[in-house]
């Protein structure tokens, strides 16, 4: 057989061996490497390549050396997870930087990390004074958490005593003009709903490039057509906003009644809708 066909087969088969290999390992290895797994990483693209472009290296050893770099590193995940001490020797310690405001200059030095450095970390996290920082911690991984100080933090609901409805993750239903039925489902949705909302706005489904839906069954779309505009889904403002014009002409009424029955089941009623009002404010 000649050489060129042996390395193409040797090629794919290596290819192919190392992708379920990486797959097998996990999902972690590929989004924040340890030293230990970055070794591992780079002598299983070394064997493969070896092995490669040699095609009178025995295809055997190269499949010996490539299951114990798969074992080892898969060993390693596992006692990991069982013990924290075997965890911290293989995957590093956690480095604070930063604590109650104060840098610490040590670790710095000890991570090996300029001044310049950290200001660089603390810009990548939209910190631009380091008197702005309470706490920053340097991950094994080499990302940088901070936590701003309370008064420089971004007001949210709980700040403002509001109550907010519970949302779910929106679905894409419909991807490159196909539908996608278990996302669908996933909202208790059918195709019946997908149509009827898909006619409101005079669109056909292929001409869809792609659509998502909330836990509230507002709909958004983009069209393959880019000149032609989508309206935003308005439901939920207008009832709001329907909701709020009858409880303001049940005020309304009440004051020009005179008749005192009827100004009492008025305002009564008016009162139960603002109380409604209330309640369904969150989740509009």
């Amino acid at each position: 057989m000649p050489e060129w066909i042996i390395i193409i087969i040797r090629s794919f088969s290596l290819l192919i061996i190392l992708f379920f290999m990486t797959k097998w390992l996990g999902k972690k290895q590929l989004s924040q490497l340890n030293v230990f797994e970055y070794i591992t990483g780079i002598v299983l693209g070394g064997i493969v390549a070896i092995h490669t472009i040699d095609p009178t290296s025995n295809i055997i050893y190269a499949l010996l050396s490539m299951s114990i770099w798969f074992i080892v590193p898969f060993a390693v995940e596992y006692i990991s997870l069982k013990s924290k001490r075997f965890r911290d020797l293989t995957e590093g310690k956690s480095t604070v930087f930063i604590q109650d405001g104060k840098v610490m200059e040590d670790n710095l030095k000890k991570e090996g990390y300029s001044t310049d450095d950290l200001l660089g970390k603390l810009r990548d996290n939209g910190v631009f004074l380091a008197s702005d920082v309470e706490f920053a911690v340097l991950e094994p991984s080499g990302t940088l958490n901070v936590l701003p100080k309370r008064e420089n933090r971004p007001l949210t609901a709980k700040d403002l005593g509001l109550k907010l409805a519970p949302e779910k993750e929106p679905q894409t239903i419909i991807m490159d003009g196909e539908v996608l039925l278990e996302p669908l489902a996933n909202l208790a949705l059918n195709m019946n709903w997908l149509e009827t909302e898909l006619d409101k706005q005079n669109v056909s489904i292929e001409n869809v490039f792609l659509a998502q839906a909330d836990n509230n069954g507002q709909l958004y779309l983009d069209l393959y057509d880019d000149k032609i505009s989508v309206p935003q889904p308005t439901e939920k403002a207008l009832l709001l906003a329907n909701m709020k014009k009858c409880q303001a002409d049940l005020e309304l009424f009440a004051l020009a009644t005179e008749n005192k029955q009827s100004k009492a089941l008025y305002e009564r009623n008016s009162k139960k809708l603002k109380h409604a009002i209330e309640l369904i404010q969150p989740y509009l």
